[in-house]
């Protein structure tokens, strides 16, 4: 990245700020980002009037916006911890978020206008455009799945307070980066921030969050916020203006008197209508749900936010308990079926093909080897290895871990191969819940697969067009009836077809027709299967 100058610049007025915004090259998000701050420094270091200072932070919204994009694309769906230059642009991007943001308010300290019904307007839609872009900072930590710094909530909260105290929070103002064109509010945008971190987004794909986040926006105006008063019946989770969080358990709030509940009951009637019209054959698109997911995918999404939205107390099907101890794992098909089988893959003798090593060495020592014994070719070294993690709690399907900075990088969604304190077996398993600490550390949410897994071979089945392919890792799970689990393969990526005809070999050769899809991630898909 290049290195930020110093150097201001005075913005005396709106024609020569404006010409200074159309120069930045948008088609260089990198060098953008440097003009955009260099801007915002000039508008903090030397601001001009109230009026012009607004109009241009107005401006200046969209470029923002659209750097921000861009550039998080570079880190986003990366494995965790993140290289250094990812981390770099991650930084890059909440700091712009954050300067926009003061910005904003700094432009409220300069305003000198007179107080009537247009300041009221003014100030309010300054207070919106400070929730939007501070929350934008929030919004960027789920997506790159790493921890709050701390004081991050409490600014959000101290701009909607702000909003509240002065009476403007449900104030209607018009906002150029609502994309269906409505006008809103500082509480409802306020309360999509609440909504996003309700949703649970470090257990979210990208995709799902972008998902959550453009619904979030649009259903806000559903929910409202209110003061929580002594004897009200209030829910199980509660916004405190005085705490670093989003919703605290009502039972950690001990006084009333900076605590606001949020009304979901119209959203929750908004999502089971939407539910319904999607069991009816609605597309997505008709009901304002985007073009980038299915129906399957939307219900599945909004059966998960029906649950979180109406503030229902979580219940898990297995009880979680604290416990300790080193777990080991690791990640990669030939890692995970290396330590699962115990031994080196290789390649069955009808497919088998000696490698370049083998051939050289068989040529080399030709005249030593004894033809009445088998021949034994050198194995090369092998370079697989385990990280250990520390075990916070477990239930009865899965982990709590945490890992300092060292070890191999992990992505949500990932497969990999666990192996319990507690055993000496290893188990397949699936990163549900991941974030990066403050201090650069891991923590992880880990669903074991059901059923203890054998190491196997699978190839597809030669056909019209196809050639005979070599033999793959794969594994595969026994039913687990007490679950309700059925026998699975677990494959590479790309492998289902429904119907499809595949090879496995295990002691001998057999052949299985794929069914259905169960499960799948970045790198793997668990499928069901019947015999030929």
């Amino acid at each position: 990245m290049n290195a930020r100058s110093p150097i201001t610049f005075a913005i005396r007025d709106l024609q020569s700020g404006c010409a200074i915004i159309s120069r930045i090259s948008l088609a260089n998000p990198q060098q953008a980002e440097v003009d955009l701050n260099h801007f915002l420094d000039s508008l903090l270091a030397n601001p001009p009037d109230g009026e012009t200072y607004f109009r241009l932070l107005e401006h200046i919204r969209l470029p923002v916006t659209f750097v921000a994009e861009e550039l998080a694309k570079r880190y986003l769906n990366k494995p965790l911890p993140l290289a250094d230059l990812e981390e770099e642009v991650f930084q890059q991007i909440v700091a712009i978020w954050l300067k926009t943001a003061k910005a904003y308010a700094h432009c409220a300290e300069n305003d000198s206008s007179e107080e009537d019904a247009a300041h009221a307007q003014r100030v309010a839609m300054i207070l919106q455009r400070c929730i939007h872009h501070t929350g934008m900072a929030i919004v960027e930590h789920q997506r790159a799945r790493r921890e709050f710094p701390f004081g991050l909530w409490l600014d959000l909260h101290g701009y909607y307070a702000s909003a509240e105290e002065w009476g403007i929070a449900t104030l209607p103002i018009p906002d150029a980066l609502e994309c269906l064109g409505r006008s809103t509010h500082c509480a409802a945008t306020y309360i999509s921030f609440l909504l996003c971190d309700m949703a649970g987004c470090y257990s979210l794909s990208v995709h799902e969050q972008t998902l959550v986040r453009r619904w979030a926006i649009y259903w806000s105006p559903l929910v409202s916020l209110q003061k929580a008063e002594p004897g009200d019946s209030l829910p199980h989770y509660l916004v405190d203006l005085m705490h670093d969080v989003a919703l605290r358990p009502v039972a950690e709030c001990l006084q009333t008197d900076h605590l606001r509940r949020l009304d979901t009951s119209r959203l929750a009637m908004q999502i089971s209508q939407i539910r319904q019209q999607l069991r009816q054959k609605i597309p997505p698109s008709q009901l304002a749900l985007g073009d980038t997911c299915t129906s399957g995918q939307c219900n599945r999404l909004l059966e998960h936010l029906s649950r979180t939205w109406s503030q229902a107390r979580a219940t898990r099907k297995y009880r979680r308990h604290a416990t300790s101890g080193i777990t080991r794992l690791c990640t990669g098909f030939e890692e995970m079926h290396y330590y699962i089988s115990g031994q080196e893959f290789e390649q069955p003798e009808n497919v088998r093909a000696y490698s370049r090593r083998e051939f050289e060495s068989l040529f080399a020592f030709r005249h030593q080897a004894d033809p009445m014994q088998i021949l034994q070719v050198r194995q090369e070294q092998l370079t697989y290895s385990l990280d250990t993690w520390e075990v916070v709690n477990q239930s009865a399907n899965g982990f709590r871990l945490v890992r300092s900075t060292s070890g191999k990088k992990i992505v949500h969604g990932q497969l990999l191969a666990l192996c319990p304190h507690d055993s000496n077996s290893f188990l397949l398993a699936v990163t549900t819940w991941l974030m990066q600490e403050k201090c650069g550390g891991l923590t992880a949410g880990i669903m074991v697969l059901p059923g203890l897994p054998s190491a196997i071979a699978a190839r597809p089945l030669a056909q019209t067009g196809e050639h005979i392919s070599k033999y793959h890792r794969a594994f595969m799970l026994p039913s687990v009836p007490a679950v309700k689990a059925e026998q699975s393969l677990v494959l590479p990526k790309g492998w289902f077809r429904r119907e499809r005809i595949i090879e496995l070999y295990t002691d001998s050769t057999w052949q299985v027709r794929l069914l259905q899809l169960l499960d799948d991630g970045p790198d793997f898909e668990r499928v069901s299967f019947a015999a030929c």
